[in-house]
């Protein structure tokens, strides 16, 4: 038995090579909630999400200290190289030469702070505001997708390894079943055709087996780069508490919350208080001003106890021709930004519709493929006792066994889409963090 015995050696030298690779693997058992706790407070997207709506913050704390007066001291000490003074005023001693001026002190305190823009700065305020809301609704958003996109990886590399464990069951039994039929050839009790078969049938289940396999190191890779574990980090899951968390999440009762729409309407607010500050322009610029001034012109003069204050005034009149175009602009920017909104409702509704259907026909198909396990399975016996009784060939046989694997894989794979598909459904209705009692925000 040449053929099977090099298989054997085949087989043998893999399962070492892989049991010695998975020696220095780290292996971690995570929930699904676990997961999503993790790429919301560890990835380097959800990072990169916080740094943005930060930077946002920073820029509203910046413009609201407009609002303060503001304060500003300056000195200066001057030498003065052959200075000529003149002067009007009268000393009592006109006969005199005028004064040798060698150096100059100048001190200064300015206070000023605006009284009245048009509104410019208010507005501008509350823009900047409505934009901070847009950001971090924009960051909450952006680890919404990272939670979705974990689920789904996470349901693929669950599929991946249920499809293992089917094919590594199955290749055992197709490569016994070779066994039996080389040694039924070799005692003239089976035709050699039927061994071919056996042993092509047992190659394409190995094939998929390996495809399987493949596909495990790939889910697995991708889900760790984004929970930020090592390459060499194997996966495992916890699939009773996935069972809990989606029993759970159906039982509850959910706010309806999309962060990416408000966000949008965030930015409309914007857009349209964005109008108003343009408009401001066309008004003028009253500013409270104050200080204090200190003059030494040495062996001339002498200014001490200088406080002054008033009321500082300022109008643009280019803004009377100018300024029509920038409300113009910030006009089109506020319609521009209704329009979005407007599309991303449709888009919204679009998306939980198409959600809706396909959770409603994954669960249909979840018990159909129940069902088709029993039929297959019961198809398997029967055509196998006709086999044993000479009633159906080899080719017989082999169809009723790939029907029954194919039958097990469909059902263990829409258990899982069954999953997949509801938790699709909370993320487009905006539920998503929420059906595991976490807050994306923080």
């Amino acid at each position: 038995m040449p053929y099977l015995l090099m298989k054997h050696k085949i087989i043998i030298f893999l399962a070492l090579t892989q049991c010695i690779a998975m020696l220095s693997q780290e292996r971690k058992k995570l929930t699904l909630k676990e997961s999503i706790e993790l790429v919301i407070s560890n990835s380097s997207q959800a990072q990169l999400a916080n740094a943005k709506s930060t930077i946002s913050k920073y820029e509203l704390e910046i413009l609201k200290n407009n609002l303060y007066p503001s304060m500003k001291i300056s000195g200066q000490y001057l030498r003065l190289t052959n200075a000529n003074v003149n002067s009007s005023i009268s000393t009592g001693n006109s006969g005199s030469s005028s004064p040798q001026v060698s150096q100059l002190l100048l001190g200064q305190a300015n206070v000023s702070m605006p009284l009245y823009s048009g509104s410019r700065l208010k507005n501008s305020i509350k823009a900047s505001e409505k934009n901070y809301e847009s950001a971090l609704a924009q960051s909450q958003f952006a680890k919404e997708q990272l939670s979705i996109e974990v689920i789904e990886l996470y349901a693929a590399l669950y599929k991946s390894q249920e499809m293992t464990k089917l094919y590594s069951e199955n290749a055992k039994t197709a490569h016994q079943r070779a066994i039996d039929f080389e040694a039924m050839v070799e005692n003239g009790l089976l035709a050699r055709n039927d061994l071919l078969k056996a042993q092509l049938h047992e190659s394409n289940i190995q094939l998929m087996y390996d495809n399987a396999l493949k596909n495990n190191r790939i889910f697995n890779y991708e889900l760790t780069l984004l929970l930020g574990f090592t390459e060499q980090t194997i996966i495992e899951f916890d699939i009773e508490s996935m069972k809990k968390e989606l029993a759970l999440s159906q039982s509850m009762q959910l706010e309806s919350k999309r962060y990416d729409l408000l966000s949008a309407l965030s930015q409309e607010k914007a857009a349209e208080t964005g109008i108003k500050i343009a408009k401001g322009n066309y008004y003028p610029t009253l500013t409270l001003v104050g200080g204090y001034i200190a003059f030494d012109l040495k062996d001339v003069l002498s200014v001490n106890n200088a406080v002054n204050f008033g009321v500082g005034f300022s109008y643009d009149l280019a803004a009377i021709f100018k300024n029509g175009k920038e409300v113009k602009q910030a006009k089109a920017k506020a319609e521009l930004a209704q329009k979005a909104v407007k599309v991303l409702d449709e888009n919204i509704k679009s998306e939980i519709h198409k959600a809706t259907e396909n959770y409603n026909f994954a669960i249909k198909q979840n018990i159909v493929f129940q069902k088709s396990v029993e039929q297959a399975s019961e198809n398997y016996r029967i055509v196998k006792d006709k086999y044993e009784n000479t009633l159906a060939s080899t080719t017989d046989l082999l169809e009723a066994d790939d029907q029954q694997l194919q039958s097990k894989i469909n059902y263990s794979l829409s258990q899982a889409e069954v999953a997949l598909k509801y938790y699709q459904l909370q993320f487009a209705q905006g539920k998503l963090t929420q059906s595991f009692n976490i807050n994306p925000t923080k």
